[in-house]
């Protein structure tokens, strides 16, 4: 499968409602990313539940955010049922990281870092749309509030730099979740088709 493709959201997806939005009412800056997965939902959200360093891994570039160990390769099935309020780990060895908001499992589910204060920082989204049996369109989106800094750098700046390091991590992460959930859904397809010979 060829995963040059594009992570770029239509129009209408960048303007579609996703849950995690009335979390940060008036957002500072948001982005939202999007990729077809040529599998069902069903199989493309173990990949996603899993995520986390200390878990299955970020699947983006593995020395900057997973410690330099390689993100997983397969379903890990004791990380499949995280509770409201699990933390996905940043970094490795890190206790603080995102936080499990909300999910609906096979549909989506909603990542929070949390503020010092209370309220959010940041939140993260996973929508998946089932478009046919065997394709899902993976659509993500982070929105940052006022309290958001970029390493201390000057909000506008700082804004447009996270946007930039955050559209180059999550496209690799979303072609490595692609290629991934489509390997494994070929790969039972396989099985299938031979134990029905």
């Amino acid at each position: 499968m060829n995963h040059r493709h594009s992570v770029q959201a239509t129009g209408r997806e960048r303007l579609l409602a996703l849950p995690g939005d009335e979390m940060i009412r008036h957002a500072a800056g948001s982005l939202t990313n999007a990729i077809t997965v040529h599998c069902s939902r069903r199989e493309l959200w173990p990949w996603l539940i899993q995520m986390g360093a200390d878990r299955a891994g970020w699947y983006s570039y593995d020395v900057l955010d997973n410690g330099g160990r390689r993100s997983a390769d397969r379903v890990l099935q004791g990380l499949q049922s995280p509770s409201v309020g699990a933390v996905f780990p940043a970094l490795p060895g890190r206790r603080d990281g995102f936080i499990l908001l909300e999910n609906e499992p096979t549909n989506w589910l909603v990542l929070g870092w949390p503020a010092p204060e209370g309220g959010l920082v940041v939140t993260w989204s996973f929508m998946l749309i089932e478009i046919d049996e065997n394709t899902t369109r993976l659509i993500v989106r982070a929105r940052a509030s006022d309290e958001y800094q970029f390493h201390g750098l000057p909000k506008a700046v700082g804004l447009w730099l996270a946007r930039v390091v955050h559209f180059v991590m999550e496209r690799k992460q979303l072609i490595e979740i692609a290629r991934r959930a489509e390997r494994y859904a070929e790969q039972g397809a396989n099985h299938e088709h031979q134990a029905s010979r």
